[in-house]
C-alpha cells in the first residue's frame, strides 16, 4: 500500500487535499483524522506538519508527500522534487527597514532572522557573504526587527502586503521561488514505483483538466477551416455533420485563460451556439 504525506493545516493543506480529491483519492472529512486509508486505490494518507513531510519522505518511511519547495530545500532531507503542483506560489526574499541594505552584499556583518536557516546559510555562502549571525525562528520573523533580535529577515513573501504594512522593503532578487510540490525519496523502492507513478499521472491530469476547457460550436462548412485555426485542440478537433445541410458541429479543447477571447473570435468567424464546458477529469 502506497503511503503518502499530506499537509495537515493551512492553505497548503486545503489545496493539496482538494487536488487529491479531484484525482480520485479519498480524503479526510474531519481535521482530527491523522491517517486515512483509501482501500479502493491502495493508498494510506498521513496528515503531517508541512515542514516535517520532506524529512519523513526522505527517511523512506513514506513513499511520497506534498509540501512546499522551500520546506524541502530547507530540510536538507534525502527527498527530491518530482512534480510541481502550481499552487501556494511564493517568493523567498531578504527584507529589512528602508536604508538597511541596498543589496544582498550589504547584509555582510548583519544578523538575519528566518524560519529557513538552511536555505539562507546556503544562499549566503554561495554568494560569499558572511552575516554576523542567523537567528532561527518558527514564524512571525518580521517581529524580530521590532524587538532588535535581527537587522534583516529572510522569509516567504506571497503578496508583499505584510511587509508593506510593516514598512519593510525587500532586498535584491528573490532567493528562490517556491510552490507546492510532490516529493519522493531520493532512493525509491521499486515495489512502490507503479503505484507512485499512478499518483503522479493522476495529479498531472488534474493540472491539465484545470488548465483546459471543452469548446463546442456550430459553423457552416465554408467557414470551418477558419474556425479550426482558432480551436486546433490537442491533436485535432472533432467535427460532426449536423442535420442541417452545410453545417457541422465542432468540439475542441482550449486553455481556460484563452476561452473568452476564443469565443469572441469564433462568433466573429460565424460560429453559433458557442459553449464552454469544464473538464471534471481526464486522462491525457
Amino acid at each position: 500500500m502506497l503511503r503518502i504525506a499530506v499537509p495537515n493545516k493551512g492553505s497548503l493543506a486545503t489545496q493539496a487535499q482538494a487536488m487529491l480529491h479531484e484525482a480520485g483519492y479519498r480524503q479526510r472529512t474531519a481535521q482530527k483524522e491523522l491517517i486515512v486509508t483509501d482501500r479502493a486505490n491502495q493508498v494510506e494518507f498521513f496528515y503531517l506538519r508541512p515542514r516535517d513531510i520532506a524529512v519523513y519522505v526522505g527517511s523512506g518511511r513514506l513513499d511520497a508527500g506534498i509540501t512546499g519547495r522551500d520546506m524541502l530545500l530547507d530540510s536538507a532531507a534525502a527527498a527530491e522534487e518530482v512534480l510541481a503542483l502550481g499552487f501556494a506560489r511564493a517568493a523567498f526574499h531578504f527584507a529589512a527597514d528602508p536604508g538597511t541594505a541596498a543589496d544582498v552584499a550589504d547584509l555582510a556583518g548583519k544578523t538575519i532572522a528566518t524560519s529557513y536557516p538552511g536555505i539562507v546559510e546556503k544562499h549566503l555562502a554561495e554568494a560569499g557573504i558572511a552575516p554576523a549571525g542567523i537567528v532561527a525562528l518558527d514564524g512571525a520573523v518580521e517581529t524580530a526587527l521590532r524587538l532588535g533580535v535581527a537587522q534583516a529577515i529572510a522569509d516567504v513573501v506571497e503578496t508583499g502586503t505584510t511587509l508593506r504594512h510593516l514598512g519593510l522593503t525587500t532586498i535584491g532578487e528573490p532567493i528562490m521561488e517556491s510552490e507546492a510540490i510532490v516529493v519522493r525519496p531520493a532512493r525509491t523502492d521499486p515495489a512502490t514505483d507503479l503505484a507512485a507513478e499512478r499518483l503522479l499521472r493522476r495529479l498531472r491530469n488534474v493540472l491539465f483538466a484545470r488548465d483546459y476547457v471543452l469548446v463546442d460550436y456550430n459553423i457552416e462548412v465554408g467557414r470551418l477551416e477558419a474556425a479550426i485555426a482558432l480551436t486546433p485542440g490537442m491533436e485535432s478537433p472533432t467535427v460532426s455533420p449536423l442535420h442541417s445541410d452545410g453545417w457541422v458541429a465542432v468540439r475542441a479543447m482550449a486553455r481556460v485563460e484563452d476561452c473568452h477571447a476564443v469565443m469572441d473570435r469564433l462568433s466573429a468567424a460565424g460560429a453559433r451556439a458557442v459553449l464552454v464546458t469544464r473538464i471534471e477529469a481526464c486522462r491525457i
